[in-house]
């Protein structure tokens, strides 16, 4: 199967073969990121403009990062730094930058849907970066890559996703993908931070960490995200990270070859504490390789060849 997309906009719209196809791909892609000269002309002539209007580290520097080895042009946009501050639009941003025929825009942005729209009303192919709470389907690809390359297969594994679920655009896409590729995934985090009717998505929920990771095959633990909620959602971060964070003494109960992931950013002695992100179980660092590999092999299939609207 060929992928035929003219956009990324979410997990939620692909079919398990599409994302096969991404992941054997981004395979492809992983050598050239060990070699001394990090660089192809596969994209030479191509233009990517890199959209942001909330932070990033890790996914900016990375869709960049993957577009120059590529050989492709690229261009960094902030919100600080744009017409935005003055009050341009996004449509008025978009249009303008369509004006100049990228090829590809790569969008951030704290309203949910916003890639979706943008996609409707320009000729450049969109990659959905995170829309607000809503998805992150690049992470949850270089989630399931990673994922695949530890374990050989994601069918079949129980992958327990922890933290801050009902704010997290990273879970809701990981929870489309994981069950998309045959994963058994199970939810754990407070109440207060868990969504109603979330087994309708396939997944089952827990309230004790402690119930879950004996038979977790990956532990995937995730940030509160205290800049999305409206109030403090728990008594204390203190409290937090005695019933859900991950530490070498609740970990002492996990199979030997647990995965333990994290999409970043980290905030230690929270959620997790430095000796596990930093201990043998870890592939968090690996999370962040395949995330070049996965963007580099998203860029190619958009507009590396030829595509269908």
């Amino acid at each position: 199967m060929q992928f035929r997309k003219k956009d990324l906009l979410g997990i939620k719209q692909l079919e398990p073969e599409e994302i096969e196809v991404v992941l054997e791909t981004a395979e492809t892609f992983k050598e050239i990121s060990t070699r001394p000269i990090k660089k192809v002309p596969t994209l030479r002539g191509r233009t990517v403009v890199h959209l942001f209007y909330e932070p990033s580290t890790r996914t900016r520097t990375s869709f960049e990062i993957a577009a120059k080895r590529l050989s492709a042009d690229t261009f960094n946009i902030s919100a600080s730094t744009s017409s935005i501050v003055k009050g341009e639009t996004l449509l008025d941003t978009a249009k303008n930058l369509e004006a100049m025929n990228p090829d590809v825009i790569v969008l951030r942005h704290s309203a949910a849907g916003a890639p979706h729209m943008l996609a409707r009303r320009v000729e450049a192919s969109v990659i959905n970066a995170g829309d607000g709470m809503h998805e992150h389907p690049t992470q949850a690809l270089l989630d399931l890559l990673t994922i695949r390359d530890n374990k050989g297969t994601i069918s079949g594994q129980t992958v327990a996703i922890i933290g801050d679920i009902a704010h997290s655009r990273v879970a809701r896409s990981n929870i489309w993908a994981l069950t998309k590729m045959g994963a058994r995934v199970l939810v754990g985090g407070p109440n207060t931070m868990i969504p109603q009717d979330l087994d309708k998505l396939g997944v089952e929920v827990f309230n004790h960490l402690e119930d879950v990771i004996p038979e977790a095959d990956v532990i995937m633990m995730l940030r509160i995200q205290l800049e999305r909620q409206g109030k403090m959602l728990l008594p204390s971060l203190r409290e937090y990270s005695k019933v859900f964070g991950l530490n070498e003494e609740k970990l002492s109960t996990a199979k030997p070859d647990v995965l333990i992931m994290h999409p970043g950013p980290i905030n230690r002695g929270v959620e997790i504490s430095p000796s596990v992100a930093d201990g043998p179980y870890s592939v968090i660092l690996d999370q962040v390789t395949n995330g070049v590999a996965v963007r580099m092999a998203l860029l190619y299939l958009l507009i590396g060849g030829e595509k269908d609207d």
